[in-house]
């Protein structure tokens, strides 16, 4: 299929700005580009309530905000790690989308803050999502939450860190989950597959920019051996919740997204797989700028309704 018209014009209008690939601009240009996503987003839906609060994190508090739809309590609950290249990122651009899934859903939704690479390599995002994780599944029923009803969700690095919470979580003591929702995860990077060549350059993410991304994540090569911090090299996916991978024609990390999602079904894990075909890299958050982008959140809004709902 073609690129989505929206997605061109998009696309063109960046060219025309002058953005260049992130591993040209360094982190902090980074960090900014990514906040400017809100600037293509429809304008935030009210949810009933949202509640500050904070997580006692390894390194110490870290934010998160709690997003209460208009329901009757107890609520099922996704915790939802944002994307970033594990560099950028943040609530505030996760707070359109985030209360969208809250109202459509029907279920409290926890967006997490967590410590960003270089500053803090690897296993700080991971350690720091799985703290959250389980600090919601501790305090669900103080906020309307039902600690029985709880799933994790991410985009592109959030994505990633998604799989590894889930696998920590079957690893490591629980807390239980119901599902998981892996929005165009970045999951391996030493991954060799089409994608990487086809979708190299001109959409959003480059092969170079991901590869940067990695490499202000992660320590050093042993990193890249370890479940931790490449999700895809687990030894084994069995037990996991059931999964919702959504992946984009065009984007860069889109075969290593689908090959996470064969390995989880050969792992006897429930799991959906959906290709957007004319979309790329990054469209969950530009609800305004391409309306295609409700395709996604309608299928979330599908899978999470049915695994809330067993």
């Amino acid at each position: 299929m073609s690129l989505d018209t929206d997605v061109q014009s998009l696309l063109a209008g960046l060219g025309a700005q002058g953005m260049q690939s992130f591993e040209l601009v360094g982190v902090d240009a980074t960090r900014a580009i990514v906040e400017t996503f809100t600037g293509l987003q429809m304008p935030p839906r009210e949810v009933a309530k949202v509640i500050e609060s904070a997580y006692p994190g390894p390194a110490g508090p870290q934010q998160l905000r709690i997003y209460v739809p208009d329901a009757d309590a107890p609520l099922p609950v996704v915790v939802y790690f944002h994307g970033g290249g594990f560099v950028g990122g943040g609530l505030a651009v996760a707070d359109e989308p985030v209360r969208a899934l809250a109202n459509d859903v029907g279920a409290i939704v926890v967006a997490v803050s967590y410590r960003l690479a270089p500053e803090h390599k690897f296993p700080a995002a991971t350690d720091d999502t799985f703290a959250a994780l389980k600090w919601v599944a501790a305090h669900a029923a103080d906020f309307g939450g039902d600690p029985a009803r709880i799933a994790v969700m991410g985009d592109s690095a959030g994505g990633g860190l998604a799989a590894v919470t889930a696998q920590r979580a079957r690893d490591e003591g629980g807390p239980d989950l119901v599902a998981q929702v892996l929005v165009y995860p970045v999951v391996d990077p030493t991954a060799k597959l089409p994608s990487r060549i086809e979708c190299g350059s001109g959409y959003i993410i480059t092969a170079a920019a991901l590869d940067w991304f990695w490499d202000q994540y992660l320590t050093g090569p042993a990193d890249l051996d370890n479940s931790l911090a490449v999700p895809a090299r687990a030894k084994t996916l069995s037990g996991l919740p059931p999964a919702l991978v959504l992946s984009t024609q065009y984007e860069v990390s889109r075969d290593e997204a689908e090959a996470y999602a064969t390995k989880l079904a050969a792992g006897g894990v429930e799991t959906e797989a959906i290709r957007f075909d004319g979309l790329v890299h990054g469209v969950y958050w530009m609800s305004g700028a391409v309306p295609r982008s409700v395709e996604l959140r309608d299928a979330i809004t599908r899978f999470l309704t049915k695994q809330f709902a067993r």
